[in-house]
């Protein structure tokens, strides 16, 4: 298995993992939200669940297919997660169509935000840097 593909495979159990954060006992729920700060619902569950879905079909398809999930995947997210620092809601969960900008505390949109700016730029990252392993 490639780099590309290892990565994507990587993606796919991390956000299998986001999308059964909610239902796993033991993780911290404080106001209904996880780990006090992600008010994460259905629709953002099946988001990852998709998510995760795309990832592991693209690291089972091959190495340009991971490339693609990982530079388009990337690019989304990190978008997402740019928005959400910015303006306190993101377009994912249609967050700023629904709520639009929001008044938080920096650090909270930071800590809010930090998962999908983390692995939006280390996927697309790595699928510039590993681009070789697709041709």
């Amino acid at each position: 298995m490639n780099r590309l593909r290892l990565v994507a495979a990587i993606y796919f159990a991390i956000l299998l993992f986001a999308a059964a954060l909610n239902y796993l006992p033991g993780i911290p729920v404080q106001d209904g939200k996880t780990f006090g700060i992600f008010a994460l619902d259905i629709y953002d569950d099946g988001l990852h669940l998709v998510s995760a879905l795309w990832a592991g079909i693209a690291a089972w398809a091959g190495a340009k297919a991971a490339r693609f999930f990982l530079f388009y995947f990337g690019l989304i997210y990190f978008g997402d997660g740019l928005l959400g620092l910015i303006t306190g809601s993101g377009y994912l969960d249609l967050g700023i169509l629904n709520y639009g900008i929001q008044t938080l505390p920096f650090d909270f949109k930071v800590m809010a935000n930090l998962p999908h700016l983390a692995l939006g730029s280390i996927a697309f990252l790595s699928s510039v840097v590993f681009k070789a392993d697709a041709e």
